[in-house]
């Protein structure tokens, strides 16, 4: 099982998740506090399991509900993608990955790696 770290910065707090192998597959945005950022990990925990992918790369609209899993290139192209939870905030991203099939790997890093502790 993986795990999340959380980092306290200047402006706040912010949480990764590791996957078991300690490479990073997903960053949160900078939280006020740090129950606000538990308050995230809480949210991957209980969205990433099951939300559906939906393939923005192809061009397509996402037209799925949330939560989802968004997978898009950016503008270096390289392959990424974002988790959105209930409401539509996203609450976490991934690196870029050079080839979609990393993408979508780390996509199912996350889901079976949702549910890891936190180390602080």
């Amino acid at each position: 099982m993986g795990k999340y770290v959380l980092l306290r910065g200047k402006s706040g707090f912010r949480f990764n998740l590791l996957a078991i192998n300690g490479q990073i597959v997903g960053s949160s945005e900078v939280y006020t506090t740090k129950a606000s950022c538990l308050c995230g990990i809480e949210s991957v925990r209980k969205n990433a399991p099951a939300a559906p992918l939906s393939d923005l790369s192809v061009g397509a609209e996402s037209a799925s509900p949330c939560p989802r899993f968004e997978l898009f290139t950016d503008k270096a192209g390289e392959f990424r993608f974002r988790l959105r939870a209930r409401n539509g905030k996203i609450i976490l991203v991934s690196e870029g990955y050079t080839r979609k099939d990393g993408c979508l790997k780390g996509i199912e890093s996350v889901r079976k790696n949702a549910d890891s502790k936190v180390a602080e």
